[in-house]
């Protein structure tokens, strides 16, 4: 039986580095940073200061009843306003005559509306450190309650994808899968899976994620992952570069419309590249730390590759998961060699988080955005602050600058914390 084939018919974005696709592709290529002083909160007394932030964001400049998302947390926010775009990119509004029991949601989406994380912020902004007193009437009920910025639901993760259905009228499956820095990619693999097995016909997947609140900066922050580099923010995400020091913490969606191939055209939609290949391991190591020898990257490097049914030769960019710690740079570099080979050295390879920051469960979507991009604009986006090479690293990184290059097929990696891997091959689109 002749494998249905999965095509991309539209895209959306809200991200660091500009409210569109078109919009954070150009920051990329001019290889723009996106990275500042957190605005969101007094982060002050906090180890790291800074975070890579959406900026000037109305939820009403994307959809047509925002007062519907009114109690709905950040992220929903954010994943409906990329949705938004890429329905409308997709041609597929209110009025599109398509089956909707036939067109799901997949999603890669992390924790809802932060009430505790909010509370916490709350009183932190009450401390007085001099006497190291709180003002309790912070704890006075009718100030909680004037406080709490939605209902209970909007704490669990099954909610952005059921917003997302209720809205939009999606009647297809619906899932979310939270599996680190790699849900979005994984919700994207398996969302092409869905339609591949023939139990939709389209499928709306991607990611939503922000941790820029006093528990994740914390949290991050206790396990050594995020950069300090307070005195220069715009510079301290560098992946690969030897003086790293840690990520820089993300926030933002990326939606693509998955679609079976002769149902696009069929309705006459444009494609705007095919996905080819999908890999999915776990390390099986560590709870965080990934294995040292890079096997379940290679393992799911191969994966997607085997899937594709291309040659590491045939792959004409990289886009790493790259989040400029320690260990994830080299271990990627080791899995990389270790699969291509001497070719290795001969593919660009670079990092998007080096300007976005990690948008966490939403990196990956937001990722292959960047790879779909590439391929139809012929440029590869650089890696920034790429200054001082490091010996354990040392494949082309795209320095500091944009490269024109002429990509067929663009592999995207996403690698997150309980060794959880997805490699996504998108490839131009041809009969």
């Amino acid at each position: 039986m002749t494998r249905r084939r999965v095509v991309i018919t539209g895209m959306g974005a809200v991200t660091p580095l500009g409210n569109s696709v078109d919009e954070m592709f150009k920051a990329q290529i001019a290889g723009r940073s996106g990275v500042g002083p957190i605005a969101s909160f007094n982060a002050r007394r906090f180890p790291t200061q800074f975070a890579a932030q959406i900026k000037d964001f109305k939820l009403s400049d994307f959809v047509k009843d925002p007062t519907r998302w009114r109690h709905a947390g950040v992220n929903s926010q954010f994943a409906a306003a990329a949705a938004q775009q890429a329905l409308d990119n997709a041609g597929l509004g209110d009025d599109a005559k398509v089956d909707r029991t036939r067109f799901g949601v997949y999603l890669g989406s992390g924790e809802g509306t932060q009430d505790f994380h909010n509370l916490i912020s709350m009183v932190a902004a009450s401390y007085n450190p001099s006497n190291r007193s709180l003002d309790t009437s912070i704890f006075n009920r009718g100030a909680i309650e004037a406080f709490h910025p939605g209902p209970e639901s909007e704490q669990e993760l099954h909610t952005t994808p059921a917003h997302l259905a209720a809205y939009f009228g999606l009647e297809g499956p619906n899932y979310n899968c939270l599996t680190a820095c790699a849900a979005s990619s994984q919700a994207v693999g398996e969302a092409v899976e869905i339609i591949r097995h023939g139990d939709a016909d389209l499928m709306l997947a991607g990611g939503s994620h922000s941790m820029i609140h006093p528990l994740g900066v914390t949290g991050f922050n206790r396990l050594t992952a995020l950069s300090t580099r307070n005195d220069s923010p715009e510079k301290a995400s560098r992946p690969f570069d030897l003086h790293r020091d840690g990520f820089v913490l993300g926030e933002g969606a990326g939606m693509v419309i998955l679609e079976e191939l002769g149902h696009a055209k069929k309705r006459g939609a444009k494609i705007f590249g095919e996905i080819a290949g999908y890999g999915s391991t776990a390390d099986a190591f560590a709870v965080t730390d990934s294995h040292p020898d890079g096997l379940g990257a290679l393992a799911c490097m191969a994966g997607a590759l085997k899937d594709a049914k291309l040659s590491p030769t045939e792959i004409g960019y990289i886009n790493a998961h790259g989040t400029s710690t320690k260990v994830n740079d080299r271990v990627e570099t080791l899995a990389i060699k270790k699969i291509f080979g001497d070719g290795a050295y001969q593919v660009p390879v670079s990092s998007s988080k080096s300007m976005l920051g990690h948008l966490i469960a939403a990196a990956g979507a937001v990722e292959l955005i960047t790879c779909v991009e590439a391929i139809r604009r012929c440029v590869v986006p650089p890696t920034i602050n790429y200054d001082t090479p490091d010996p354990e690293c040392d494949l082309d990184y795209v320095p500091n600058v944009a490269r024109e290059k002429r990509v067929r097929h663009a592999l995207s990696n996403s690698f997150g914390f309980g060794g959880q891997n997805v490699s996504l091959i998108v490839s131009a689109f041809s009969d």
